[in-house]
């Protein structure tokens, strides 16, 4: 694992290693706050590596705590330890509050220079040996520069010759919604676990947090994302990179569950962010979290009302939830797998143009033929005698057949008409 102090470069360092851009990095410090895993190779040794939160030791603030507990939840995890400091910086009390704290873990310590992008620097770097650590190695983890050293020396224990054939393949599902509605903690009672932070303060998690929970034989991987605000409401840069990334993780996903909060009712930004997950294509859940503090617990009119703000999620299930108490969480794992495994489900060209004959369609629309084109989502192709697209409103009955006479539950249908002669 990756620990420091804030703002020197541990998820500049963490990308590189896992050979991606997996966590968010910038200049402004306290950017990653949870934990974040990533796999990682160097000359044939697989190993995970995690980033944690820039800690500072005995902080009483709720996010300083906080990022703490979670930097102590990794090393227990912890192979090795890369302490990672700031080489154009002295040494601060924090670095030497962390040195002393390393020390007492009984754990392999390998101790980072970072910033040493020039060999005029290196000199400065054999000051940090004054931390009490044997192992110092000078790089630049933005100039990847003195990363194979350091690598050696921490992988020389682990095990080499052919990679692992790695965890069975798993449902990714990402976790969606306002800031402030529950993300965290619904991953954290999925898990079982305090996985990721939880506050009162909106916005406290920034960088994607994923979970693998394995349930009723099935796997899945939960990924919570940053609360999506309003574009005119995001100002700081750490925030920006936040939404890009949830919408990205939403793309990267195979479901999303669409968090809303129950105590506020359904807002604009929650259809907003909802459209996300149906323009990418993904099955949804929409989640009313915090209904056990509902105003008004009704839920035929609450969902009523979130099918009229969100009517183009007519096939999306809804579901009433407590995160903080895990009243109906269960059934999500359910709702997931139907929804999943109809997003993936193909229908011959026989079966479908079978179905095509049992419609009713307007006199003058003359319907050749229908063909599934792919997944994930669903993708059809009509060829009719016309020139133009169906009719919104045949397009939607199409739709609709298509979905009860093939159990598409939960799947967004997406159909493409083509004319004669046109190719698909």
């Amino acid at each position: 694992m990756i620990l420091g102090r804030p703002n020197v470069g541990k998820s500049t360092l963490f990308n590189v290693i896992v050979g991606s851009r997996r966590a968010i990095t910038g200049n402004e410090p306290g950017i990653t706050r949870d934990r974040i895993h990533g796999q990682a190779e160097h000359h044939g040794r697989r190993f995970e590596i995690i980033d944690t939160g820039g800690i500072i030791p005995d902080d009483p603030d709720i996010i300083p705590s906080e990022i703490f507990k979670q930097a102590r939840a990794a090393l227990e995890q912890a192979d090795h330890v890369i302490f990672l400091l700031d080489g154009r910086a002295e040494i601060t009390a924090a670095d030497r509050d962390l040195a002393r704290w390393l020390r007492t873990l009984n754990k392999p310590v390998a101790l980072a220079v970072n910033k040493i992008d020039v060999p005029a620097r290196e000199a400065l770097a054999h000051e940090f040996h004054s931390l009490g650590f044997a192992h110092l190695f000078p790089v630049s983890a933005e100039h990847h520069s003195g990363l194979e050293d350091l690598l050696d020396h921490v992988t020389a224990a682990f095990p080499a010759g052919e990679a692992p054939s790695g965890p069975s393949p798993a449902i990714r599902v990402a976790i969606v919604g306002r800031p402030n509605v529950g993300k965290s903690t619904l991953l954290n009672t999925l898990a079982g676990t305090e996985r990721a932070i939880v506050s009162p303060i909106a916005g406290t998690t920034r960088d994607a947090v994923d979970e693998r929970i394995t349930r009723d034989g099935d796997d899945y991987v939960f990924v919570d994302t940053a609360g999506i605000r309003h574009k005119g409401k995001t100002r700081l840069m750490a925030e920006k990179l936040s939404v890009v990334m949830a919408r990205k993780h939403i793309e990267m996903a195979e479901a999303a569950l669409v968090l809303l909060d129950a105590a506020e009712g359904v807002v604009a930004l929650d259809a907003t962010i909802a459209g996300y997950a149906h323009e990418a294509g993904r099955p949804a859940v929409l989640c009313v979290n915090k209904w056990d503090a509902a105003p008004v617990r009704d839920k035929a009119a609450f969902a009523a009302e979130l099918r009229s703000r969100v009517k183009f999620l007519d096939y999306a299930p809804v579901a009433f939830l407590s995160a903080r108490t895990g009243a109906g969480v269960a059934q999500l794992f359910g709702l997931i797998r139907r929804s999943w495994e109809a997003a993936g489900r193909r229908v011959t060209t026989g079966e479908l143009n079978r179905f095509l004959k049992t419609l009713e369609f307007d006199r003058d629309l003359k319907v050749k033929y229908i063909t599934q084109a792919g997944v994930r989502p669903p993708r059809f192709v009509v060829f009719t005698d016309g020139r133009g697209p169906l009719h919104f409103s045949t397009e939607r009955y199409l739709v609709n057949r298509l979905r009860e006479r093939f159990h598409f539950a939960g799947a967004p249908l997406i159909v493409k008409t083509r004319h004669r002669g046109q190719p698909a």
